[in-house]
């Protein structure tokens, strides 16, 4: 008895130790994603600010800044600007959906507050059709910075995000649990790859005297470079937590 009373605490602390990498992933994922929706938000709320005033008094051309630095800053601004509804048509409802994802992800909230979670996912499924279908909007109606090379990455990737949504729909749709999580995650991550672009976009910026690389030039290539990473942690995440059989009922975060 005590030898097989040993052998199952082995077991046991074998088990513990083996979740130990598990828990620090998912606790540095959480981090990450957690400073990347402050940043999305803060986003969000920068532009609703600068926009609204816009909205009700019309739009009217500033200046532009002595300092080409502050200037560059400017002339993006005054594109949201000029376009400062379909704007607020696209960051409003993505405020939505970066707030309300992330709890679609939580074991806890789903499991005890499983109705909400259901009303959260249609929520968060109808804020991210409104941000995907508005992005292709804005990439063949507004002026691209980063020109041809920036209007294909956000083209691409819109598609690719309602392409996710739309699988991650029907797979619920037929209780597919697994599936519809990983096309959620994938739809997520493309979501939040925004706040990614941004310090990217400002690394390019930081870095122009001595890349001699113009806004044109550097634009579409940080949107590239944000999207393609944030697909790859996707896929990656999919595969460290994937259940062992492909449709069954048990989520594994």
């Amino acid at each position: 008895m005590t030898n097989q009373a040993n052998i199952h605490v082995v077991s046991i602390n074998r088990k513990i130790d083996s979740m130990k990498p598990r828990a620090l992933r998912r606790r540095f994922v959480w981090s990450v994603v957690t400073v990347l929706v402050v940043i999305g938000v803060a986003m969000v709320v920068r532009r609703t600010v600068n926009l609204i005033p816009i909205v009700i008094n019309g739009y009217a051309q500033r200046p532009p800044p002595s300092n080409p630095a502050i200037a560059q800053f400017a002339a993006l601004d005054d594109i949201f600007a000029r376009y400062a509804i379909l704007t607020l048509v696209h960051i409003i409802p993505a405020l939505v959906f970066l707030l309300l994802a992330p709890l679609q992800f939580i074991k806890a909230f789903r499991e005890r507050h499983l109705a909400w979670h259901r009303r959260n996912g249609r929520i968060v499924l109808v804020s991210g059709m409104v941000v995907g279908l508005s992005a292709l909007v804005m990439s063949f109606g507004m002026p691209a910075i980063g020109g041809v090379n920036q209007a294909t990455a956000t083209t691409l990737f819109a598609l690719f995000f309602l392409f996710a949504l739309g699988n991650a729909f029907r797979h619920i749709r037929r209780r597919e649990i697994s599936l519809h999580r990983e096309w959620m995650i994938r739809a997520f991550s493309i979501g939040l790859a925004v706040a990614t672009i941004r310090p990217i976009v400002g690394f390019f910026f930081a870095t122009s005297r001595l890349t001699g690389l113009t806004t044109y030039e550097f634009f579409g290539t940080a949107f590239w470079i944000g999207f393609v990473l944030h697909l790859i942690a996707a896929e990656g995440w999919i595969h460290l937590t994937r259940p062992q059989t492909i449709g069954c009922s048990v989520y594994r975060h």
